[in-house]
């Protein structure tokens, strides 16, 4: 059940670093939860260090992994790969207890120190690298930071996308009732994405496309088609009214409701192959499905 508040009965007077080492709990994870915030009293107002505790019970936010039986499609003594559905977050906000992610199993398979690699959105599916240790987090995680290795996504479009092109402009966060959202901006962020049309279904005037990003925004492949006028097939963000965008970030938006103004379960785009160098072995993984 990933985040979860739990109460402890306080030994009053005490300082609250004092009594965080009484605990079963780890004592550096109490630390760093407490320089988070994550550690409350009775009245839900946050511990500082060296507080003298006057509540009789304190309440701490911590991380429990649970499973849902998802199993990597790769799996090495170092890292693993996982075909993610979509509409599963790939890591939890300390703000929505109780909310099944990626993490969860990765961290209840593999242990505390194993650690997502890169991120892909909740709504998209596909491919997504796991370091086990470590050793494979350092190596792994500068490897994508670097930008060395080869990601291509696949999407269905709306739109019909005639030859390969190159989208090449900037992205910024977008001013609008969506935080998270993003917007093309010419004073954003340097960012490219190239686009390989593989089919186009006339009868629903909709494109299947390969899109590869050399950058590394949010949101960017999104961002870009739309930008165009191709914007994802079941996209609840892009392309459509932000009252209904943010009704659905809030769960206020039913699966009837969706498919009534966007026409599909779930947004059509999925990380679909990646190829990166790992001790001096080159590993090709492709997504079993598409969508």
């Amino acid at each position: 059940m990933p985040y979860i508040k739990k109460e402890f009965q306080t030994i009053k007077g005490k300082k609250i670093e004092e009594f965080l080492e009484t605990l079963s709990l780890d004592s550096k994870l109490c630390l760093t939860l407490l320089e988070k915030g994550k550690i409350t009293d009775e009245n839900n107002k946050r511990l500082q260090k060296n507080q003298i505790i006057k509540s009789d019970f304190i309440y701490i936010v911590v991380f429990e992994p649970l499973t849902k039986g998802l199993k990597p499609i790769f799996n090495s003594f170092h890292f693993a790969i996982f075909d993610k559905p979509s509409g599963i977050m790939v890591h939890p906000s300390s703000h929505q207890l109780g909310i099944y992610t990626l993490l969860d199993e990765i961290k209840y398979q593999f242990g505390e120190k194993s650690s997502l690699v890169h991120r892909i959105d909740t709504e998209t599916s596909g491919l997504v690298l796991v370091s086990k240790n470590a050793f494979s987090e350092m190596i792994l995680k500068n490897m994508f930071e670097e930008k060395l290795y080869i990601k291509k996504y696949k999407a269905l479009v709306e739109g019909e996308i005639k030859a390969e092109l190159t989208i090449n402009t900037p992205i910024t966060n977008d001013t609008g009732l969506i935080k998270l959202k993003m917007k093309t901006d010419i004073n954003g962020k340097e960012s490219t994405t190239i686009i390989k049309p593989i089919f186009y279904d006339k009868e629903n005037n909709q494109t299947l496309v390969e899109a590869i990003p050399l950058t590394g925004r949010q949101h960017q492949i999104r961002v870009h088609l739309n930008s165009i006028g191709h914007k994802i097939v079941g996209d609840p963000i892009y392309g459509i009214d932000e009252k209904f965008a943010d009704d659905f970030l809030k769960n206020n938006i039913s699966m009837k409701e969706r498919i009534k103004v966007i026409k599909r379960e779930r947004l059509m785009l999925q990380a679909d192959y990646l190829e990166f160098e790992f001790l001096e072995n080159i590993y090709k993984f492709k997504s079993k499905e598409l969508f």
